[in-house]
């Protein structure tokens, strides 16, 4: 293999550079929130809440997720596409569980007084959490993507590219989500 050919394939793939700088600014997001979040916790009016268990099972539903687009990735490498197929439904299905959970969740905040305006502490687990949820529904938008190419009998495209930068992607919206639901849970 030649020089300029080696150089080529140490050179990370601009999708996946992409990806990386954008998970860099939503973690930098995410960071800024919990600051404050933890500098206003000190305010004498930061009402202390619990965190709806329906959280916790909606937690299992995501990282089962996971579980699930790391599988289709390896059956997309050995090119198993109906295996692949079967495992990004499931993908899709555990993403929008996820979602619904956590509507649940809100829904048992709300009804118990917690509403998005009532306190300041309320106001920030709504929109850290509400937050974390569109960078669900953005993952769930390029799952349908992949999805739909996955079943398009016009395309036959084995390009692992977008399937890597989904799962990684998926990984990342994952880890955010146990992140802010122990930061939840352990800084009252």
């Amino acid at each position: 293999m030649n020089t300029v050919a080696m150089e080529q394939r140490k050179r990370i793939h601009p999708h996946k550079f992409t990806l990386w700088v954008g998970i860099a600014s939503i973690v930098m997001m995410f960071a800024g929130l919990t600051s404050a979040y933890i500098v206003k916790r000190n305010q004498v009016n930061w009402i202390t809440f619990e965190i709806p268990t329906v959280f916790w099972v909606s937690t299992v539903a995501i990282v089962a997720s996971s579980v699930t687009i790391w599988m289709a990735q390896n059956a997309f490498k050995k090119r198993a596409m109906a295996q692949y197929r079967t495992l990004m439904i499931a993908t899709l299905a555990l993403g929008v569980l996820f979602l619904g959970l956590q509507v649940v969740g809100f829904n048992q905040l709300w009804e118990s007084g917690m509403t998005l305006t009532k306190n300041v502490s309320f106001s920030f687990l709504y929109i850290i959490v509400g937050l974390h949820g569109l960078h669900v529904i953005g993952g769930l938008i390029a799952l349908l993507i992949l999805f739909a190419k996955a079943f398009s009998s016009k395309m036959r495209n084995y390009d692992i590219v977008p399937v890597e930068v989904m799962a990684t992607y998926w990984h990342f919206v994952d880890l955010l989500w146990i992140y802010l639901l122990i930061f939840l849970i352990m800084i009252k």
